[in-house]
Parts: structure tokens; C-alpha cells; sequence
């Protein structure tokens, strides 16, 4: 028997599943626990046939069940491996745990395993489903089952992790070959869904884990769930359904795939936002409504709206006034004379620049766009160098999102000045260092330059939206 793990699986008319994840287990001779919540079939023969040991609890949700599973059975050894009946291990992941030793992971408190997901016969490999790694081992008394979930179950554990991505568990909930079961158990499964979430309106609820992107897959997953929680019902379930369908690929799932990414990246995303409208209805009969957690959906709603249209209102406001002060078509004399600010800022970029190069012992020519450097190189500063389009996307995110106004005002001002202090370091490098570029690389420094800002941003933004100094 082995020392060093114990199974634990949670059963309700399993028979179909059961003897799959026995069979792919056995040769582990590690102690396995059966919780079922009352089976009316084969399940519990199956159990006494492997000699597994079961115990019964009624099911209220998975998390319950899972933290009732950790407290009821004796576990003697280190470490538990939390299975679902409709799991089978892989024998590559049978090979990681023959060879598993306690006393090679002193250090580690728990170990994700990579999921793979198979609906109707199709292993569901876009879409955000592969890799797809879950807390499925850890240490007993370490780990614990997330209760603040009152559907989407995980275990969570304190200390560090590991990720085992050679091996799989292969999951395949056969009963979901009829439609009809995935409706009814997913029906189910948005009730719980939609209470919670309102709990969360209410603040009865909160991840134990500090939601971080960058951090384990489960902090990863707890930073998107604080995102989905924050826009807006009705809109997210196209949006998310969108982007795993177009940004992850989820269309080259196939037929099959592409069914599976509607049901339940939307049609179940969908009934989940009306069964909360509907709940939320009944709250206000009763005046207990969350108004606070209404209202900022109400405010990312408008962001939503406000951010794509306000970027379009800079970006083209700018190409426009470009176009009426360039003598020739829609010219406008007066614009071109007394208030060309682009004029005003591609002069700030070129005087700067060769006010830098001069401080750095250099002579420099200028004109109204062009700039050289005796012995050295120079550019011609076109419209585009300037950076309007990537001001008008920045300028548009900050000043639309639902944040306090001098919190928006102080990013922004910042992230104008950083940009333009690093458009200028750009310019004279450039002066001082451009050279061809080899054809086949097809890139420039305009490019490089774009891509750079884009990251900066990118990050920056995150930290921004993520700090809890800064009020909502």
C-alpha cells in the first residue's frame, strides 16, 4: 500500500465512469475513499469490487461535498489526490506518481495536473480549454476545498506549487453525450452560479487567494474571475464567448467544439446574468437590492461604451484637423496659422531632440520636420512618429474608466509625460545610430518603437487597475 498518497472521489451513479478511474489507478496501490451522495445504481458494488472505501453525505454542492470528503475519511499519508468519477489517468501521469517520493518535495505543498477535456468524443483543445492545469494533489491538512465557490469548485493551498504539464487527466462526462443532461445539470449548476454571485453583490463572499495574472493557475483564474465579475451582465457572455472563439481559437475545435464553446461560453453565461436579474428583482421587493455593486455595473457598462467611442473621437479628430492644415483639399488657413497644435508638436519633438544632442557635444541641423547630425544620421518626422494613435487609445482607456477623476488625471499626465520622454530618446538614437535594416527582417525602428510602448503600457495599465491604494 503505498505511503506516500491517498485518492479521494466523490460518486453519484457513477457505474458508467467508476470502473475507468479504478482501472487507471489500481497499480498505484495507494488507499482510495469513495464520499457518495446517494447512488441508486451499480456505484457502490463497484466500490466493494476494488475494495474502496465509501461513506455517505447528501450533496448540497461540490465544494461542501469536497470539504466534508477532507474531514471525514482518515488520511494517513502525506499527501491526497482529489478526483472526479468521470476522470482517468493517463499512463503518462501513472508514471509521475509510481516514482513519487514525499521526500522529493519537502519544499512543495501542491501539484496541478494538466486537464484534458472531451465532450461528445472530441478533446476540446481551444478555446482557453488546453492547457488547462488543476490543484489536484497536495499536501493532507494543507490543502482545502475553496467554500467561498458555490459551483466552479478548486482546492486551493498556501505555499508553493508546482505544475506537472507531462501527463494528463482525461475527463469525460459520457452522460453528456445527450443533450438533455448537459441542460439539466447546467440549469442546476447557473442557479448556484447566480446566488453567488449576488452574495458577492453583497460582499458574503471573497476568493482567499490575492488575484494575480502572472501568479499560480489558480490566482491566474481568480484575476479573471474579478474581471468577468466587474463587467457587465448581458454583454459579458458575447464578449467571453467572442474572444474564446476568435482570440483562442475555439473555432478549430470543429463542430463539435464550436457547440461546446456556444453552450457553455454562452448560452450558459447567458442564463446564469438572467436568472440573476430575475433574483436581484426579488431583492428589491424587499429593499435588500446591493445598490452599490449595481451601480458599477452600471458604470462598466458605460465604459464599455464610452472607451471604443472616445478613441475613435481622438484618433479621427486628429487625422481630420491633420488633413484641413495641409495646404491642398479641405485646407483651413486659419487652423494651419494660429491653432496647429501638431505643428507646435512635431517643433517640440525636432527642437528637444537636437537640444539633447547638442547638450551630448554633437552639431545638428534642423528645418521644420527634418533633423541630421553632422558624421552621423538624422530622420524626417512624419505625422505618425508623433504617436497620436497610441495617445488616442491610452488617453481614451484612462479618461473612460470608472475611477476617481484625479486618480484618472495623475495616470494619465504620467503616462503622456513617460511616452513623450521616451519618443524623445528614440529620436536621438535614432540621429545617432539608424542604419538599414536587412530586407528580410522587415522591421523598423518605428515598429520596434510601437510594440515597445504597446508592452509599457500594457503592464503599467495592470498595475494601475490592480492597485488597492486607488479607489474604485
Amino acid at each position: 500500500m503505498s505511503t506516500e498518497f491517498s485518492f479521494i472521489i466523490l460518486t453519484l451513479n457513477e457505474e458508467q465512469h467508476l470502473p475507468k478511474l479504478l482501472e487507471s489507478i489500481a497499480g498505484l496501490s495507494a488507499r482510495t475513499f469513495v464520499l457518495d451522495s446517494g447512488s441508486t445504481d451499480k456505484t457502490i458494488q463497484i466500490c466493494e469490487h476494488y475494495k474502496v472505501i465509501t461513506a455517505f453525505n447528501v450533496f448540497e454542492n461540490h465544494p461542501k461535498q469536497w470539504n466534508v470528503a477532507l474531514n471525514l475519511f482518515e488520511i494517513n499519508t502525506p499527501w491526497v489526490i482529489g478526483l472526479d468519477a468521470d476522470q482517468v489517468i493517463t499512463p503518462e501521469l501513472f508514471q509521475l506518481l509510481l516514482t513519487f517520493k514525499n521526500e522529493h518535495h519537502l519544499n512543495i505543498n501542491g501539484i496541478y495536473f494538466n486537464r484534458k477535456n472531451i465532450f461528445k468524443g472530441k478533446w476540446i483543445k481551444f478555446g482557453g480549454y488546453y492547457p488547462k492545469y488543476l490543484l489536484k494533489m497536495f499536501r493532507y491538512n494543507v490543502g482545502y476545498s475553496d467554500l467561498n465557490e458555490n459551483m466552479d469548485h478548486k482546492f486551493q493551498v498556501t505555499g508553493k506549487t508546482i505544475i506537472w504539464k507531462r501527463g494528463h487527466l482525461l475527463e469525460e462526462n459520457l452522460k453528456e453525450n445527450h443533450i438533455n443532461f448537459w441542460i439539466e445539470k447546467h440549469n442546476r449548476y447557473s442557479d448556484l452560479l447566480a446566488i453567488e454571485e449576488i452574495e458577492r453583490m453583497q460582499f458574503l463572499r471573497k476568493s482567499p487567494l490575492k488575484p494575480n495574472f502572472w501568479g499560480s493557475p489558480n490566482e491566474r483564474n481568480a484575476s479573471l474571475k474579478e474581471l468577468w465579475w466587474k463587467l457587465p451582465h448581458y454583454t459579458r457572455p458575447i464578449l467571453y464567448f467572442s474572444y474564446r472563439m476568435f482570440l483562442l481559437g475555439g473555432i478549430l475545435d470543429g463542430k463539435t467544439g464550436v457547440i461546446y464553446h456556444f453552450l457553455q461560453g454562452f448560452w450558459f453565461r447567458l442564463i446564469v446574468d438572467i436568472k440573476i436579474e430575475e433574483k436581484l428583482n426579488d431583492l428589491k421587493k424587499t429593499k435588500t437590492v446591493p445598490q452599490l455593486r449595481l451601480y458599477r455595473n452600471d458604470e462598466y457598462l458605460r465604459f464599455l461604451f464610452l472607451f471604443p467611442t472616445l478613441f475613435l473621437v481622438l484618433y479621427f479628430f486628429n487625422l481630420a484637423f491633420i488633413g484641413f492644415t495641409i495646404p491642398g483639399g479641405y485646407y483651413i488657413q486659419f487652423l494651419d496659422q494660429y491653432l496647429n497644435y501638431i505643428n507646435l508638436w512635431r517643433y517640440f519633438n525636432i527642437t528637444t531632440t537636437a537640444n539633447v544632442l547638442n547638450k551630448l557635444g554633437y552639431e545638428v541641423y534642423i528645418d521644420t520636420n527634418r533633423l541630421h547630425v553632422q558624421g552621423r544620421a538624422g530622420f524626417i518626422l512624419v505625422y505618425s512618429c508623433l504617436g497620436y494613435g497610441i495617445l488616442s487609445l491610452f488617453g481614451a482607456f484612462v479618461l473612460s474608466y470608472p475611477k476617481t477623476l484625479k486618480n484618472r488625471l495623475i495616470y494619465l499626465t504620467c503616462g503622456v509625460f513617460v511616452f513623450q520622454l521616451l519618443n524623445i530618446t528614440r529620436f536621438v538614437l535614432t540621429a545617432l545610430y539608424w542604419k538599414p535594416a536587412p530586407l528580410f527582417l522587415k522591421i523598423n525602428s518605428h515598429e520596434i518603437f510601437n510594440w515597445t510602448i504597446y508592452a509599457i503600457i500594457a503592464i503599467s495599465t495592470y498595475l494601475w487597475l490592480n492597485d488597492k491604494k486607488i479607489k474604485p
